[in-house]
């Protein structure tokens, strides 16, 4: 244990000793309190997990749940891989941080490496998603400023973050309900509505963004006649296409990338959530035509790519390879969508199963939070969104028989929040 008490952090403060003991269990009335008395509102924590392992957690009374909420798509390759605890113990016995003043021996080759995964272009690496894609909108400005151009397209029912530029894109009011004033420069179209979006263009616009799968959003694909079309469409009118792969990057949707079931190529993308595996990384990575638009000076981030961070997504890369986890999500995403393809039919309340590979969603007729505290008692995580939507975001290396553990669950605990 170290303990920590007695330290003064503020005159007359202490902080509460830290227990590093892998066999102890946190006390949770502690930590529960502890949380409501100095964390903002802001969040609504369920259980308190104290380890995981693969697909599985565990909780601080020692309940074991299937995790198919992977910290929202975050831990691409499960809980504590091998090879992400040596390269994480490897990298922290040589060098955290030493700030993008300097050189540091991972960035250069992750960015190579994701170059060379997508368009060819150069990268730009920070901590986050919504950071990610602030990057892409400052990129779409600055691309357009000597035209007179900033104002970008995005999709109703679209989630791209929660700072005050990445919220006001968000086309959801209940996101942006409270932040007024917003910043100016966005506008918002149907998706899949291509006419909808031409409809939207004036002289000012610069680009579209969008996800393929509005995750967030309730699970929805987009249409490969709108994605088309949209892609063409850009090309005509000099717009910049920039799509929004935080959530469905890294192999997600059972390619490499979302837009790889397109056959299209954007001129920018956003990643973060499963490039790090559970390590806070963000990043561009763009096409020739942007890779030069940001100068010396005018764009940067303290934390981003620092050597700690880009040698666990390198990792994470590296494992994605020799282990062909984009095959194998495609193949399990297959498999869930075999196993809960009979739900649908087998249960009134349930209204449609749709996404992408590893990014699967139960549509129902009523809210669905209930639903998912009841997987949760039975021992499966999953996640509530849109409302009325049950999301499943399993590790890629999900097994079969963990797949079909996960809809054995689902559909005993459909069985019984029927009756």
């Amino acid at each position: 244990m170290i303990d920590l008490k007695g330290l003064d952090v503020v005159s007359g403060a202490s902080l509460t000793p830290i227990n590093v003991m892998t066999n102890s269990t946190p006390n949770k009335a502690l930590v529960v309190d502890t949380h409501a008395r100095y964390h903002m509102p802001n969040y609504a924590p369920g259980q308190l997990f104290v380890r995981g392992e693969g697909s599985y957690l565990w909780d601080s009374e020692g309940k074991k749940y299937l995790d198919f909420v992977s910290g929202i798509a975050v831990t691409a390759l499960g809980h504590c891989h091998p090879a992400m605890v040596a390269a994480l113990k490897e990298q922290s016995e040589k060098l955290f941080h030493v700030s993008n003043l300097y050189y540091n021996e991972h960035a250069p080759f992750l960015a190579e490496t994701l170059s060379k995964m997508t368009m060819g272009g150069k990268v730009l690496f920070c901590n986050s998603g919504a950071e990610a894609n602030e990057g892409l909108i400052k990129l779409a400005r600055k691309w357009g400023s000597e035209s007179g151009r900033h104002e970008i397209i995005t999709m109703k029912n679209s989630f791209h973050g929660r700072t005050l530029a990445t919220l006001t894109a968000t086309g959801q009011d209940k996101i942006q309900k409270g932040f007024a004033p917003l910043p100016e420069g966005f506008v918002y179209a149907d998706y899949n509505n291509l006419d909808s979006v031409k409809a939207c263009k004036t002289d000012k616009t610069v680009a579209v963004m969008l996800e393929l799968v509005q995750a967030e959003g309730g699970v929805l694909p987009a249409d490969q006649d709108f994605v088309h079309g949209l892609a063409d469409w850009c090309k005509e009118n000099n717009l910049l296409l920039l799509l929004d792969e935080i959530q469905t990057g890294v192999g997600r949707t059972g390619r490499c990338f979302a837009y790889k079931h397109y056959d299209i190529e954007p001129d920018a993308i956003s990643l973060a959530k499963g490039l790090g595996g559970g390590f806070p990384i963000g990043a561009v990575v763009t096409g020739e035509k942007l890779q030069d638009v940001f100068g010396p000076g005018s764009h940067g981030t303290t934390f981003g790519g620092q050597p700690l961070a880009c040698a666990m997504a390198r990792t994470v890369l590296k494992v994605f390879k020799d282990e062909q986890l984009c095959l194998h999500a495609s193949e399990m995403g297959a498999l869930l969508e075999s196993e809960l393809a009979p739900l649908v039919e087998k249960y009134d309340f349930i209204v449609a199963l749709r996404g992408q590979g590893l990014l699967q969603g139960l549509v129902i007729d009523r809210p669905a939070k209930a639903l998912e505290e009841l997987l949760a008692e039975r021992g499966l995580l999953t996640v509530c969104t849109a409302g009325n939507v049950i999301r499943m975001l399993p590790p890629l290396n999900v097994t079969r028989d963990q797949v079909r553990e996960a809809v054995e669950i689902i559909n005993d605990a459909c069985a019984a929040w029927k009756i």
